[in-house]
């Protein structure tokens, strides 16, 4: 019996400004997202506010070095409370300086007390659930969400095996990324590496070797594993003193993150923001110890920049014009029962849940 085709998602999956909104409702608002990264928030008061899912949110670091996220809005009249990044002592409202806490927890408010029967013990900011993940700070606004490690089986371990020095990188550069195109063209074209060989050209011949490409499902994971490419081909010298060095390893955290190591073990990040069913900002991280400077992780990154990187600009951003084309009819995909570098197994594997994430539209 032949298997039957399996064909790619319908052109509106990309483009209907109602399936966005339903994600950012529902997908976007119970799943795993990243904020920041730990060393953002080094000392008790610390804060950076960011937003999620349409929501405003801030993470701040207690007195008890515990790092907690709350929605960023005053429970007196709705005030927006903080802005940016800082450092403060308590969170007071610019409104009408209602004090929180670190905590949360209502310190103190102008007249509060002449209030019969007002009790500040019974007002809190609303928390959202918050992990650090490595030194990296993830947010989950459904509070019975089951924990990271369930969600990406193995991938902390594995990821303390390829990058051993986790607990002292800080970030040495966010790049900002804008992209004309919907987040799952861009997060699809990132999870596959069939397009590599003929439009990444300095990747493919000076980074890894694609015929050894892989990507496999673990959990709501997605685990790419390539070799590097011959040392001599090599753009940039790698340290070759640790376990891992000559293996180039991606963990794709769905539904909008990746760990990337670069052989080296040189980690870094791209981490995905919905903007409309059209436009997603995709930010580039790369990280050192203590975040000092590197030469070496400079130019890497100008080299990403310059060629993979705008290489695929212009790719997601052609796909998302051909989706709105009345001749386009969603073509099967590739699907190799050896997986391997030209199969579209991992495409398929997060279309299913794209098709679940938005159920049942």
């Amino acid at each position: 019996m032949t298997t039957p085709l399996i064909h790619s998602l319908e052109a509106r999956y990309y483009t209907d400004p109602a399936i966005f909104e339903a994600e950012r409702k529902g997908l976007l608002a119970r799943t795993w997202q990243f904020a920041g990264h730990a060393s953002q928030l080094e000392n008790p008061g610390d804060y950076f506010a960011f937003d999620m899912a349409g929501e405003s949110l801030f993470c701040i670091k207690g007195r008890d070095g515990e790092i907690r996220t709350f929605y960023n809005v005053c429970q007196h009249r709705a005030h927006q409370l903080v802005t940016g990044a800082g450092s403060t002592r308590v969170v007071v409202c610019p409104y009408h300086a209602w004090t929180y806490e670190l905590t949360g927890q209502l310190r103190a408010g102008p007249n509060i007390k002449a209030v019969e029967g007002f009790d500040k013990s019974n007002v809190c900011l609303t928390s959202v659930r918050t992990e650090v993940f490595l030194g990296f700070v993830f947010v989950n606004l459904d509070p019975d969400a089951a924990p990271m490690d369930d969600w990406f089986p193995n991938v902390r371990a594995e990821l303390s095996e390829w990058v051993p020095n986790w607990d002292k990188l800080k970030p040495i550069e966010w790049v900002e990324i804008p992209e004309s195109c919907n987040w799952k063209v861009s997060v699809e074209n990132y999870s596959e590496c069939y397009h590599c060989s003929i439009n990444h050209p300095t990747f493919a011949t000076g980074v890894i070797k694609p015929e050894t490409y892989d990507i496999q499902p673990q959990g709501y994971c997605l685990r790419h594993t390539t070799e590097c490419q011959s040392l001599e081909n090599m753009t940039y010298e790698i340290d070759r003193s640790n376990a891992h060095a000559e293996e180039y390893s991606s963990w794709f955290l769905w539904p909008m993150f990746s760990f990337q190591v670069y052989p080296g073990n040189v980690l870094n990040t791209y981490h995905w923001r919905a903007v409309d069913a059209d436009h997603v900002i995709v930010w580039r991280g790369w990280y050192t110890e203590e975040g000092w400077d590197s030469e070496t992780i400079r130019r890497l990154a100008v080299q990403d920049r310059a060629t993979t990187v705008e290489e695929d600009i212009h790719l997601v951003e052609s796909v998302q014009r051909g989706l709105k084309s009345r001749g386009y009819v969603p073509g099967p995909l590739v699907v190799d029962p050896r997986c391997g570098v030209n199969s579209e197994h991992s495409v398929m594997t997060l279309q299913k849940w794209m098709r679940e994430g938005v159920a049942p539209l």
